[in-house]
């Protein structure tokens, strides 16, 4: 199967049969990208390239379009004051809106032209919602330039649906990714540092011995700027003093270079089909799986989120709600046939020893 490239990368193959790729993309400079694709060469120039678009579109934008209002946008400090992810994410989104709508008046825009556009997208509801997100973002700095009158988003609301989100890695995940990948190689750390500090992709690939003091995991989440001490799992702990500490991070390319965000994304999907885990399987599952093995040994929601670090408590709530109903099922069956349930499914009931603490 052919390596799926990122957007607005183009591949040819020069006259002497050597591979060469490119940023291109309509009404933007045309950027070489050195290197392998998802290499950390590569993505850092080709998040160069992208972070220079908005600036590069809105010399050429005719004032009161939605390109104008898009690149403006991208320069005001509402947009810089966002999370580095959140910021990727949106500018992807609005650049995707400006390819198609770019020289229409951002003050002819209306209400109904947003349901349009939204409903467009019904049959993908995570993305109709993130549209209107970025969009009703989009808006209100509109407003606020005097640029449009009133904001056509107010008051729309985004298509309900029901997700899990990331899947959650089970026991039987772990034990298997353990079992392919030994400690002391660069994929036992990754989940090691997943798992037993409850953190994002975006902090564990900065993490380094520098935030390890006195046995504790120093954290500032790039995300929400919130600042925490973990103490260090003995598991985390026997991972760390089997790599070497040369490095500025612990996790590092295999010329030894810091990851980039998408180039780890691509990584460690490969760690886990060569461990044989479901395709669903991703990084961000460790971070969820960190906070089910707290949830199920009894930890409340206080207790998870000052690990993890979650902002809005209600998703850590779903961790304990779950936990707590299969805590009472075990009492149901087990007042019903005066046997522990840890027994009757062939299970000692012991906690796990290795559950992040």
């Amino acid at each position: 199967m052919a390596l799926k490239l990122p957007p607005y990368v183009h591949a040819f193959r020069d006259r002497h049969g050597k591979a060469r790729y490119y940023f291109r993309r309509r009404g933007f400079r045309r950027a070489p990208l050195p290197g392998l694709p998802y290499s950390s060469e590569f993505m850092r120039a080709y998040e160069a390239a992208a972070q220079t678009v908005g600036e590069f579109g809105s010399s050429r934008s005719r004032p009161g379009t939605v390109a104008a209002a898009v690149a403006g946008y991208f320069a005001s400090s509402a947009f810089a004051s966002l999370a580095e992810s959140t910021r990727k994410d949106r500018r992807r989104i609005l650049e995707r809106f400006r390819d198609h709508n770019g020289g229409n008046a951002i003050a002819a825009l209306t209400r109904r032209d947003v349901e349009a556009l939204v409903e467009a997208r019904k049959s993908r509801p995570g993305t109709a919602l993130n549209f209107l997100v970025a969009l009703r973002a989009l808006m209100r700095h509109a407003v606020l330039l005097g640029l449009v009158d009133r904001d056509p988003t107010e008051g729309l609301r985004g298509p309900k649906f029901r997700s899990d989100g990331f899947y959650t890695w089970t026991e039987q995940d772990i034990a298997a990714f353990e079992a392919r990948h030994p400690v002391g190689s660069r994929a036992r750390l990754a989940l090691a540092l997943g798992l037993y500090t409850g953190q994002r992709r975006s902090d564990v690939i900065r993490m380094g011995r520098q935030h390890v003091r006195d046995d504790v995991v120093h954290v500032r989440q790039s995300k929400t700027g919130k600042s925490l001490a973990i103490p260090l799992h003995p598991e985390l702990r026997s991972a760390l003093q089997a790599v070497p500490a040369n490095n500025m991070t612990f996790l590092t390319t295999g010329h030894g270079k810091p990851f980039y965000p998408d180039a780890f994304t691509h990584w460690f999907k490969r760690m886990c089909r060569e461990a044989g885990l479901p395709a669903r399987a991703s990084f961000h599952g460790l971070r969820k799986a960190a906070c089910r093995r707290l949830a199920e040994l009894g930890c409340s929601v206080s207790v998870i989120a000052s690990i993890s670090g979650h902002s809005s408590l209600r998703e850590v709530a779903r961790y304990t709600a779950a936990a707590d109903q299969a805590r009472l099922a075990r009492q149901g069956i087990e007042a019903l046939t005066g046997t522990p349930s840890g027994k009757l499914a062939g299970q000692s009931g012991k906690p796990r020893s290795k559950a992040l603490k």
